[in-house]
């Protein structure tokens, strides 16, 4: 999700019936326009007071492991797993029950208990359908394969956000250090267009500015509902497999200096119930993964039929968030 300036939100439960719930102090690497509606329907079925702190999440990890245990935040909230294991490394959540963590499939929450993935979030290969029109025969079945020369000029990428990231440490752990190396080469001598984030990549493709990128599913899905089908944009899921169609989460942990530790419960349960997975599909467009979860949302081809390579790879695998900054700064690609 695209980054926001660093702000605090206060809401309160309505109706004097739910005072007295308590408190919740939300650090969140994901956006207001993302989640704030989430965090909303939450106070208002149980009445607690949530405070939230939002910025990126590696902002947002950068500010727990500078506070430590004198941390206010209660709950992290995280776009990629490559926060969430930052925080999970220095020892700073505490485990959360047996009966929230079994909510989701094992691969999809921390080895060691301490966090939890709350929805699904495929990588994709964003495309202009006026240009591609067979996909199939026009795009490459694998991710590596779009450092060919053809692609030269007409690609698009976000380097610095958090979700490229955690594909590129896939790639590490998939291909190895060598052929990472190599498609973050490639794809430079490609030439791409540059971007903050993936809502932007969508609409230049959509645009025609460039034929295709490198995003996350749910982005396309905000502009069909706004603009129509006549969006000149489509999702192509690599069916090659590989770190190209990494399956991520969201996720959340609770930390171990929380105050409000079984309100933070709460919240994260309410995340995996069937009104939060609903929101996920309904609202966001991302993939519900607890088992409250059911339905798909609009018409995306389900998780059982993406399990690629990536898609196995434990998401405490994709920690080493600071070896793949360390990689793209060496190249050149981010400062």
């Amino acid at each position: 999700s695209p980054e926001q300036p660093v702000a605090t939100t206060s809401t309160t439960g309505s109706g004097d019936t739910t005072a007295g719930s308590g408190s919740l102090i939300i650090y969140s690497g994901r956006s207001e326009s993302l989640i704030g509606p989430l965090i909303a329907q939450f106070k208002a079925a149980t009445g607690i007071k949530v405070d939230v702190r939002y910025g990126s999440t590696s902002e947002m990890a950068g500010v727990l492991l500078e506070e430590g245990n004198r941390s206010p935040a209660d709950v992290f909230y995280a776009q990629d797993p490559g926060g969430l294991a930052a925080i999970q490394t220095a020892g700073l959540f505490q485990k959360l029950p047996v009966s929230v963590l079994d909510t989701v499939p094992e691969r999809f929450r921390a080895a060691d208990g301490t966090w939890v993935g709350a929805s699904g979030r495929a990588r994709v290969i964003v495309y202009n359908t006026d240009v591609i029109t067979d996909p199939a025969a026009q795009l490459p079945a694998d991710i590596y394969d779009f450092i060919d020369p053809q692609w030269d000029g007409r690609l698009g990428w976000a380097p610095t956000n958090a979700s490229f990231q955690a594909m590129v440490t896939a790639m590490r752990h998939v291909w190895g250090e060598e052929k990472t190396h190599a498609w973050l080469e490639g794809i430079q001598a490609n030439h791409p267009l540059i971007f903050e984030s993936n809502t932007p990549i969508v609409e230049a493709v959509g645009a025609g500015e460039i034929d295709a990128g490198f995003v996350n599913h749910y982005y396309l899905y905000r502009f069909l509902a706004e603009q129509g089908e006549s969006f000149a944009a489509r999702n192509y899921f690599l069916p090659g497999g590989g770190p190209g169609s990494l399956i991520m989460v969201s996720g959340a942990g609770i930390l171990g200096s929380a105050k409000n530790s079984e309100n933070a419960q709460r919240f994260i349960e309410y995340l995996l119930s069937d009104a939060g997975q609903h929101y996920f599909a309904e609202q966001t467009f991302e993939y519900p993964i607890s088992q409250a979860g059911t339905n798909l949302p609009v018409d995306l081809p389900p998780i059982a039929d993406l399990e690629a390579s990536a898609a196995h790879i434990p998401m405490s695998e994709l920690g080493d968030l600071q070896g793949t900054q360390d990689l793209l700064i060496e190249l050149g690609i981010i400062d």
